[in-house]
């Protein structure tokens, strides 16, 4: 099935093309005389069962601040059928990071694609279900990255995709999304996500900035780069490409 990769701006070895779909990026190469080429893409799937834990917000932050930090080029994919990240991507002025809207089944020929074509860095977004689906999303994962909400709810809604991950063998980080500051319920979440696997050290908090932020295809930190909810990325950023550093070896 054909992936539609809307406004796309994938990286060739000299220069930029502005492609539609798979085969049309490499066929855009070749007739600019240019080589498409593979550098060793690595791939973060944002993955959960529940919905409502930030996953969207979690992808396009990370997204943005990744290519920020110099990873290279970035490029998120929407496999969500409510396509919350393509609705914030549709607003979004800045031409990157770029986004794709794919179907599970064309997973991996578009990450194939976007390897080619010289994508460092893409970060996933994932419905909030456990299907089939999930499983081979995550199974194309270099690292997944489970955002929990600290409330009993949904850290028992946790266990089906450490499920997941676990049983298609790959690498996983847990962070506390939303949370509350000097809240029991967060000292509960850290202690029991720390019992199941490794969780980011540092906690993001439910703040106004993040929900403002989303509305008009920008992050906090684009927004105001010195707010308290930018930090918190940045650091969590930084953590992230840490361990998928570690894991890549």
């Amino acid at each position: 099935m054909k992936a539609f990769f809307p406004n796309l701006r994938l990286r060739c070895q000299k220069s930029y093309a502005f492609i539609w779909n798979m085969k049309e990026s490499l066929l855009a190469c070749k007739q600019a005389g240019l080589q498409a080429r593979g550098t060793g893409l690595k791939t973060i799937v944002i993955a959960s069962q529940k919905g409502g834990v930030g996953k969207t917000t979690l992808t396009g932050h990370l997204a943005v601040e990744a290519e920020r930090q110099g990873i290279g080029s970035v490029a998120m994919i929407d496999t969500d059928p409510q396509g919350n990240l393509s609705g914030w991507f549709k607003v979004r002025e800045a031409e990157t990071p770029a986004l794709v809207r794919v179907l599970p089944d064309g997973l991996r020929a578009t990450l194939k694609a976007l390897d080619d074509a010289g994508i460092d860095l893409c970060m996933i977004d994932t419905p909030p279900a456990i299907t089939e689906s999930i499983a081979s999303t995550v199974a194309e994962a270099d690292l997944v990255l489970i955002p929990a909400k600290p409330s009993p709810h949904d850290l028992r809604a946790v266990g089906a995709t450490v499920d997941i991950v676990e049983r298609a063998k790959k690498p996983m980080v847990f962070v506390v999304n939303q949370a509350v500051a000097r809240s029991k319920l967060k000292t509960d979440a850290v202690r029991a996500l720390s019992q199941h696997g490794p969780l980011a050290p540092i906690d993001i908090h439910n703040r106004v900035d993040f929900a403002a932020s989303m509305t008009d295809g920008r992050t906090a930190g684009e927004i105001d780069p010195k707010s308290a909810a930018a930090g918190e990325i940045a650091e969590l950023w930084t953590y992230i490409a840490t361990r998928l550093e570690r894991v890549s070896k």
